[in-house]
């Protein structure tokens, strides 16, 4: 065995591709697709010939075989609720992201690609840690409306990914290990891991800080009059909500490098919009610390957010009395896939089998 591995992850209007020797990165690239040819198909799950078709030319232009390939590794989507793991890409998985179980998502796409190339040279296929990571205990999914259910949706490839590197610099399992990790990003997922499992979070669509372009959690007195004050439409609403709140609504940024210039350059609400984000965060992860009873071994700051010094410092000033800070800036999916899919390889961890891990 080689240990070739071929990473793919599918955004919204390009695909990632990676190859990695073992868990050592050999070749990236991010394949740009044309706005106008995704938009000739429906749904995001008939773009599959396109993009795969564009895959394969990549690799044949730079002259790597796909039968050297000792697995294939696709970024998973929005699954049925699963335990964290690495799986095998199975026709019940393929069945779920091609109708989108929990929702249409460019990443539901990775496990389908890479399926029909590992098909193609007899090879498994995997995905790690997606979306629908689901590891809620059962007390925190309760909303207080009893027809609303608190759900698990989650940046969980990151999270889990910085979450084994700092385990592992203790000298410790993951599994032995209470950590609150904040995921920071275009969206902000605060996660408190109890035992190395994701007890709870908050939605990042829905709830917790607003970000560089989500709104988190508002006042939902006030949402509900907005919402039939009809001046938006459910879709308007949904996008004012997701893509034109948090930093584009007030700044009309979702670069907070933009707001720190801003910032530097003497503008006043640009300082209070930006640090009201670092306070919310601050106060979502003294939240989650309660969730383990003050027993955490470390807060992980994660994401491009946390490439921001005056960021980390607000929030570490905020939390530091918790626990010590972990700074673990940007967030790299290719890498966490590939270790995900090579621990497997490599007999370290076993992959799961979707059917008998999730309610069919």
């Amino acid at each position: 065995m080689r240990g070739l591995i071929l990473a793919i992850n599918p955004g919204s209007t390009s695909t990632k591709i990676a190859v990695f020797q073992k868990d050592v990165k050999v070749k990236q690239t991010n394949i740009a697709h044309d706005a106008t040819e995704l938009a000739k198909y429906e749904k995001i799950a008939d773009q599959f010939d396109f993009r795969k078709k564009q895959i394969l030319e990549y690799l044949k232009k730079e002259g790597i075989k796909i039968e050297d390939f000792d697995c294939i590794v696709g970024r998973g989507g929005l699954l049925r609720p699963m335990p964290s793991g690495t799986y095998k890409v199975t026709d019940k998985m393929i069945e779920d992201l091609k109708i989108g179980f929990q929702g249409e998502h460019a990443s539901n796409l990775g496990g389908i690609i890479a399926k029909s190339i590992a098909n193609e040279i007899g090879k498994e296929a995997y995905i790690v840690d997606p979306v629908a990571v689901d590891e809620f205990e059962d007390i925190a999914r309760i909303s207080g409306i009893p027809e609303i259910k608190r759900r698990s949706l989650v940046h969980a490839l990151n999270i889990k990914a910085v979450s084994r590197r700092v385990a592992k610099d203790l000298g410790k399992s993951l599994d032995d290990c209470n950590f609150i990790v904040a995921h920071l990003g275009g969206g902000i997922s605060v996660a408190p891991l109890k035992k190395g499992k994701i007890v709870d979070v908050n939605n990042a669509n829905e709830s917790g800080p607003f970000s560089p372009e989500r709104c988190g959690q508002v006042p939902v007195g006030d949402l509900v009059k907005l919402a039939f004050s009809g001046k938006y439409t459910q879709k308007e609403l949904k996008k004012k909500m997701v893509g034109q709140a948090g930093l584009v609504g007030y700044l009309g940024t979702n670069d907070a490098r933009v707001v720190e210039e801003m910032i530097k350059n003497g503008d006043k609400k640009a300082k209070l919009i930006f640090e009201a984000m670092c306070y919310q965060i601050g106060k979502e992860i003294g939240a989650a610390s309660t969730v383990l009873f003050g027993n955490v071994d470390k807060i992980i700051l994660t994401g491009g957010l946390a490439y921001s010094q005056r960021l980390v410092e607000y929030i570490t000033d905020m939390v530091k009395f918790i626990a010590d800070v972990v700074v673990i800036p940007g967030e790299d999916e290719m890498q966490a896939l590939a270790e995900g899919a090579y621990r497997v390889l490599i007999g370290e961890e076993m992959a799961k089998i979707y059917e008998k891990e999730v309610k069919i």
